[in-house]
């Protein structure tokens, strides 16, 4: 009877246990695991199908999981630097619990694998922008003029800016989007608040810190780039408008010019049709807040 009840208590332990999985989302990244003898999947196909159903299983259990990004050159000096041999499970175990502490994670909720891989590796991107972006921002150091510290101030500066943005926009969603043109790549940073009716806007704290670092590396190295926002309320049309970033002013795009970047197919250069249902406008007003600081570095 023990022996039951201690059975019992221990099976409904496991089900307050929240658990990672580490995936390997792309074949070559799969190929590279192939190497260790311990790793049990040559397709890797199959291999997605059976964390597929290892998912649902665990969900149909009650039980929380998330599922991170194994990288194979991270496992591997991850290992080079814990002292731990590559082919174990052991050391692939302790690997993903460091994922799940310190790597990009989405949450398992039911979605079909098809589409929590675009949200996992969308996650891994915004994170590396992020953690870029931060690196750029601290090596900047001082004004030779003022001894400010430009990476601070730029933060500052950028979050100013946000603010502004999301306190003049109109009830709704907003979708936001930054892009900054720094060598070698173009950083984007994406924002997306559900906005009630009435009251403030609520954004998510991470994005948000991502968001307002890539506008910052922009201001602080006076770098090209630009903001689109796209604001969306029942039953009426979604505005588009946007603004070009001038050192660490916001200058106001006309309708004509969102309307060229909205209808214009990036690589080709070929108009596309734009979208019905939308207003492609000049942006609201954000006063004296967007006319920068007069200060250069």
């Amino acid at each position: 009877m023990a022996h039951t009840q201690h059975h019992t208590m221990r099976r409904v332990l496991r089900r307050e246990i929240a658990g990672t999985i580490g995936l390997l989302t792309d074949e070559q990244d799969f190929r590279a695991m192939r190497r260790y003898r311990t790793f049990a999947f040559d397709d890797h196909t199959t291999y997605l199908q059976q964390v597929e159903a290892l998912l649902r299983t665990l969900a149909a259990q009650g039980s929380h999981t998330t599922v991170a990004l194994f990288d194979p050159e991270e496992y591997a000096e991850f290992c080079a630097e814990s002292g731990l041999e590559p082919d174990a499970p052991a050391s692939r175990t302790r690997f993903t619990a460091l994922l799940a502490a310190n790597g990009p994670t989405v949450p398992y909720d039911g979605q079909p694998l098809d589409q929590l891989v675009p949200d996992l590796v969308d996650e891994a991107v915004r994170r590396a922008t992020w953690e870029y972006a931060t690196t750029l921002l601290a090596r900047i150091g001082t004004c030779a003029t003022c001894g400010e510290d430009i990476g601070r101030a730029s933060f500052i500066r950028a979050a100013q800016l946000l603010t502004r943005i999301v306190d003049t926009a109109r009830p709704g969603d907003l979708h936001l989007v930054c892009s900054v043109s720094t060598a070698p790549d173009t950083l984007v940073a994406v924002l997306r608040a559900e906005g009630p009716a009435e009251g403030a806007t609520r954004l998510d704290e991470s994005e948000a810190l991502e968001f307002t670092t890539v506008l910052a590396l922009g201001i602080a190295t006076r770098s090209a780039g630009g903001l689109v926002m796209r604001t969306t309320t029942p039953d009426t049309t979604d505005h588009v408008y946007g603004w070009r970033l001038r050192g660490d002013c916001l200058e106001p795009l006309t309708a004509a010019e969102v309307f060229d970047a909205y209808c214009t197919d990036v690589e080709s250069g070929d108009l596309v049709s734009p979208e019905s249902g939308v207003d492609y406008c000049a942006p609201p007003d954000l006063g004296d807040e967007a006319r920068g600081t007069g200060h250069t570095h």
